[in-house]
């Protein structure tokens, strides 16, 4: 979970954000200030590389059926296209389209969690989605339960088709 990460928002010359502690930007410029257009903020990160060795060593880790599940999953992440890019944040992997992130995996007692940073956006017709947050939501995963991989991979695609859309169109 990102507990304050207003050192990490990236602030272009057009868009100034006001962070409150319930993990939202609002715009703060009007739309005149603006020049006419309003641009929606989202998280961005510095630092992100194409294959990072803190991730590898992250994984190396997390030995054991959970790393398993964690590794598994954030190949997904990896290969979702050719600008896919990575950082460990607030302590675990953290996939990102350049430096915009779409999507994590963090590893717990017992389970592990497959977490999108915009997935309050997603289409989620499985029902596999949990959290209340305003934007962020994961799907928990447990040894010994089989996901729906088909659905779990259409919500990665989905994170990342929208994380593209949301850098294109500002």
């Amino acid at each position: 979970m990102v507990r304050d990460f207003r050192d990490c928002l990236a602030y272009d010359t057009r868009t100034r954000f006001d962070v409150d502690d319930s993990f939202g930007e609002t715009p703060a410029i009007s739309k005149a200030e603006s020049g006419g257009t309003m641009r929606t903020g989202f998280l961005r990160f510095d630092g992100a590389v194409a294959r990072d060795p803190a991730i590898d060593a992250w994984m190396k880790l997390r030995p054991g059926e959970l790393g398993a599940i964690a590794r598994q999953w954030f190949e997904v992440m990896r290969e979702c296209g050719d600008e896919v890019r990575e950082l460990v944040h607030d302590g675990c992997p953290v996939a990102c389209l350049g430096d915009a992130p779409f999507g994590y995996v963090n590893v717990f007692t017992s389970h592990v969690n497959v977490g999108f940073f915009h997935g309050a956006a997603l289409p989620d017709p499985a029902r596999m989605l949990q959290g209340n947050g305003k934007f962020m939501r994961h799907v928990k995963l447990r040894p010994g339960t089989a996901p729906n991989a088909a659905a779990l991979s259409r919500l990665i695609e989905a994170a990342y088709s929208d994380i593209k859309a949301r850098v294109e169109n500002g």
